[in-house]
């Protein structure tokens, strides 16, 4: 299926994948759009553990949502400015104790953005707001801050109780949506949530919820891996998904099952971990597309795609 290109502005300006080389993390890929001066300086960057925002994903062993540069541990501070990011989130993604790799994804901030990106931890049998990166959405970051919710209450709740990734639509009029007159009042659209496992016991779940103007993609798919074969190989089978679009994300020509080792897909179900593609065949027609594995108890469970 090839989608007409979109031209709308993203909530996310650019993403990394940082991969561990010894005692130190190396950019592996990245969309960096018309930033290629921040790109040049990310590509001549390492990090030490705790060095630095992917470094201290590494060494905090979880999600770490940061606001503001200045005055910060951010290293690319000076070039971030002049590329108009103000904000960013490190997504560290374990296998059992083994790091696989840090997803970094950074923002600009102005009067139109609006979304959400939400860390989620749990705290005395609830899930409590860690962090969060909300854009010009101000009174929905409000709400979400003085919000708890249980195990399967809402998105946060209801990916904590099922471990796997959840996709919600119409969040403003979706009754199961907890923050639904506040996410209407914004603008927000459609929510995905992703566990986020890590070595410690506190379970973590990252959500990014989209606006019409600024999504945070406009096409989200999950794919199941769990003993799933194409033929004799190790495969996925597509779970869900939201195109901006309409119609189904899969047909006969485009089957909802992957392959290992065939198409993005089929390379992080292969390897485990995350991967960045831009304009190429693999971005279905869009810009880019990020691909997220998730690792529950040491083994690849699921994988979440985003394109934009």
């Amino acid at each position: 299926m090839t989608i007409p290109q979109i031209d709308i502005k993203t909530f996310i300006s650019v993403s990394e994948i940082w991969v561990p080389n010894g005692d130190k993390l190396e950019l592996a890929a990245g969309n960096y759009g018309a930033l290629s001066d921040f790109e040049e300086a990310s590509r001549q960057t390492s990090f030490s553990k705790g060095e630095g925002l992917p470094g201290k994903a590494w060494a905090d062993a979880k999600p770490v949502v940061l606001k503001e540069f200045d005055g910060s541990y951010f290293k690319r501070t000076e070039e971030a400015r002049t590329a108009g990011l103000t904000s960013a989130v490190a997504v560290p993604v374990f296998a059992g104790e083994v790091l696989k790799a840090i997803l970094v994804v950074l923002c600009a901030d102005d009067e139109e953005r609006m979304g959400a990106i939400e860390v989620w931890a749990e705290n005395n049998g609830m899930l409590i707001l860690e962090d969060g990166y909300y854009g010009a959405a101000k009174h929905f970051e409000w709400v979400s801050q003085h919000t708890h919710f249980p195990r399967g209450q809402g998105l946060p709740g209801g990916v904590w109780a099922s471990e796997t990734p959840m996709l919600m639509r119409d969040l403003g009029s979706g009754y199961r949506f907890v923050r639904a007159d506040s996410a209407g009042r914004a603008g927000l659209t459609n929510g995905i949530g992703i566990p986020v496992p890590t070595p410690s016991e506190t379970p973590y779940v990252l959500t990014l919820l989209s606006a019409r103007g600024t999504p945070i993609a406009n096409r989200f798919e999950i794919w199941d891996a769990r003993s799933v074969k194409v033929g004799a190989s190790k495969g996925a089978l597509m779970l869900d998904g939201i195109c901006a679009k309409e119609g189904a994300l899969w047909d006969d020509e485009n089957p909802r099952r992957a392959e290992a080792f065939k198409g993005i897909i089929g390379r992080v179900l292969a390897n485990g971990v995350p991967a960045i593609a831009s304009k190429s065949a693999e971005t279905a027609g869009y810009d880019s597309v990020v691909v997220l594995p998730i690792h529950q108890g040491g083994e690849l469970s699921h994988i979440v795609a985003w394109y934009c």
